[in-house]
């Protein structure tokens, strides 16, 4: 298969782990306890300090909507459009669809070759 998923590890999402990230650019997967991945979203430039602020605020919703807080991993890139787009696709064709948090999506993702 063409395509690269995440490959680190897992890390809590603990405030402490969030604050401990880089104000960086880049993708990440969010993901239930159990390791599967519920959400890929990424922290684009309009994003004040990166990373640190979109998961600061996937904390606050997780935790505000009475959802325990799960997991993350992330990956530091200037092309995290391009990058969420392709681990979309890597996961709709090992999956057969979208992580239920893209499940709105109103455009198409590509298909990869297997």
């Amino acid at each position: 298969m063409s395509g690269r998923a995440l490959s680190k590890p897992w890390i809590p999402l603990t405030a402490d782990a969030v604050a401990a990230l880089p104000a960086q650019l880049g993708v990440y997967e969010l993901g239930a306890d159990d390791g599967t991945v519920v959400r890929i979203a990424y922290a684009g430039g309009r994003e004040l300090f990166g990373l640190r602020s979109v998961l600061a605020a996937e904390l606050e919703a997780r935790v505000g909507a009475g959802e325990p807080p799960g997991r993350f991993r992330y990956e530091l890139t200037h092309g995290y459009l391009t990058r969420w787009e392709e681990l979309l696709m890597v996961h709709q064709a090992r999956h057969g669809e979208l992580p239920p948090g893209n499940a709105d999506r109103l455009h198409p993702v590509g298909r990869l070759t297997l």
